[in-house]
Formats: C-alpha cells, structure tokens, sequence
C-alpha cells in the first residue's frame, strides 16, 4: 500500500491532475467525457489527455467507452484505500486529525423535516421540478429548495404548464439565484444534489454541515428545439425523469440508513435511472 499512495499522492501532487480529480469527484460514481471536463476547467485537450492518462495510470481514474464517446470516473474504491492510508496509517487514526464534520449517522433530525437542494444552471425548469416533486411526493418529510449559478432567469412557462398539468401547486415557485443558499444565514441543506452537468462542474465552497450529495444529470429542455408540441414533450419527459428519481429517493428507509449507506443510495438512484 505504501508504494501505491506514494504514486498516487504524486501524481495528485500536479495542480492540473488534482483540479481534474475534484471535478471527477463531484460528478461520482458516474463518469464525464473528456470534452465536458475540458471545457468544465478552461484546459486545452492535449493537456487534458495527459492529465487523465496519469490518473488512470496510478488507479485513481477509470475510463470506460459508450458508443463512441469516453467516460472517466473516479476509482471510489481506490480512493476509499488511499482516504484510508492516510488517515489510518500516516495519522495513526488520531481523533484531533480526522474530519469531525462527518456525522455517524445521516439522520440528524429525527424530529424535523430534512432540507434538500437542487441546483441547475437556470433554475428555470429541471430544478424547479425537482423542487416541486420534492415538496409534493415527501408527504412532510423534506422541505425542498432549488436555485442556478447562472444569476437573472425566470421559470420556463413549458415548466410552469408541466407543473400545472401534474397537479403540483405552482404558486410559491420562483427562480433564485445559489447565493441565496451561501450567506451566514442560509439554512443548513441535509442533501444537495445537481440536476444538470453545468451546475455540477462549478466550483462551489463547501457546504455546512457535509450534506450528503448527488448528481443526477439531465439535459436540460430550454434547449429543445422543433415544434412547440415537441419542445413540450421534452418539457414532460425531463418531468418523467426526475419523478422516478424523486419517488425512489423519498421511498428510502432514512431512519435505518448510516451516512455512507445514504450516500450509496443516492448515487444508485442517479446511476440506475439514467440508463433507463
């Protein structure tokens, strides 16, 4: 193990492999291709490819092909092992050096709503239908929040009629911008997950509190193009997509799930719904 953390802190030692490998985690278990990674991070492809090349040679990245196009993903079980090393040997597992915002257990607040956000470039409809499927399907058991990086945009009326024809209440529903959720008074997310891949690859600080996330990609239905009947069906397609996640995620046992099954669970979500 030492000869493999030792390759492996190298490698993660160069300032452009470690930028890839945070990007690459915010977007784990699933894989992002070269392209979105490159343009996620302002590099050129050549030095990409050197980059990703490097991670995969110490373990640390995966790639696997779909169709003709590349994914890579983190190696979350070597990076659990190199984590582990770290703390575990290096650290001697010290208690004043290990992480303390980590809760033992993900159900902090047995008596009170859990607070989950979701965040979207726009804000103008996946995350608003997230938001609203949250609220509707938690039956109490969630206050749902949803907001973009990209501030000055509005709801979407496609989303708006989706919403309505649905029978979600679209009365309280408005787009807001994520420095609403970052301020000292913000309240304190349990969950926060990211419905598209701009939102995910933004460099965000880190949240109070070490919210478990998710990133549960869809692409994002302002840009249909067609007819208005098609761009519609896109409208409700997204919708449809987001229900099945949503449903699965409310249906899971909070009150029997630690923290690190938690997450496991909502990474599945994402992962299984999207090859469906």
């Amino acid at each position: 193990m030492e000869q493999s953390a030792a390759l492996s802190f190298a490698c993660l030692g160069h300032p452009g492999r470690l930028a890839v490998f945070r990007l690459l985690m915010r977007f784990a278990p699933q894989g992002v291709r070269p392209t979105e990674i490159a343009s996620a991070l302002g590099i050129k492809p050549n030095t990409l490819s050197h980059h990703l090349a490097d991670l995969s040679a110490c373990g640390l990245v995966t790639v696997t092909r779909q169709g003709r196009s590349l994914f890579y993903a983190v190696d979350l079980h070597k990076t659990e092992s190199l984590i582990g090393y770290l703390a575990l040997d290096l650290g001697r597992a010290r208690p004043d050096l290990l992480p303390k915002a980590l809760p033992e257990k993900a159900n902090l607040m047995p008596d009170t709503p859990f607070r989950a956000l979701f965040i979207c470039s726009g804000n103008s409809a996946r995350s608003i239908f997230a938001e609203a499927l949250l609220r509707d399907l938690g039956a109490g058991k969630f206050i749902a929040h949803s907001a973009g990086t990209r501030p000055g945009t509005a709801i979407n009326p496609f989303a708006l009629e989706v919403l309505a024809r649905n029978g979600h209440d679209t009365e309280g529903l408005r787009a807001k911008h994520l420095s609403e959720f970052q301020g000292p008074a913000a309240p304190q997310m349990d969950f926060v997950f990211t419905v598209c891949d701009t939102a995910a690859a933004e460099e965000c600080p880190p949240w109070p509190g070490q919210p478990i996330t998710g990133h549960w990609g869809l692409p994002d239905p302002v840009k249909a193009t067609g007819t208005e009947a098609e761009k519609a069906l896109v409208f409700a397609q997204t919708y449809g997509a987001l229900r099945r996640r949503i449903a699965a995620f409310v249906d899971l046992p909070f009150d029997t799930l630690d923290r690190l099954a938690l997450q496991t669970r909502v990474d599945a979500i994402g992962a299984t719904l999207e090859k469906e």
